[in-house]
């Protein structure tokens, strides 16, 4: 994903928008890269903070999504504890939900630079 400068006044304006496809009652991660314009120099994100939320498509919230930052990336988890819940019944795709995730920069700008869709498998017990 590439970010954008924040001396851009259209910052934020057009967020990614992701599919994560995942299996009920895996831990699963999507990793997020900050680069500059040239696409492979790692943006300056020191001192911002991340919040990551997993929605209904009504825009309720169901969980808080773990996020942990690298040297160079941000890492969305959802963990096992939270996928087992999602979804019920043994259809293929048993939930689509919404997420993003929520950037506080130093000087306190928010930024939402992903939303997107989560596709929920429903898991197989059994093996192959």
């Amino acid at each position: 994903m590439t970010s954008c400068c924040p001396e851009d006044t259209t910052f934020g304006a057009d967020p990614l928008n992701a599919r994560w496809t995942i299996v009920r009652g895996d831990t699963a991660s999507f990793r997020v890269y900050f680069l500059e314009d040239d696409e492979t120099t790692a943006y300056t994100t020191t001192g911002w903070t991340y919040l990551s939320y997993a929605y209904n498509f009504k825009g309720e919230v169901l969980d808080q999504l773990t996020v942990t930052v690298g040297a160079t990336y941000v890492d969305i988890v959802a963990p096992k504890a939270i996928t087992q819940t999602w979804g019920t019944g043994y259809t293929k795709v048993v939930a689509e939900l919404a997420f993003d995730l929520q950037v506080t920069k130093t000087d306190g700008t928010v930024w939402t630079p992903i939303i997107g869709t989560i596709t929920v498998l429903g898991e197989t017990k059994g093996g192959l």
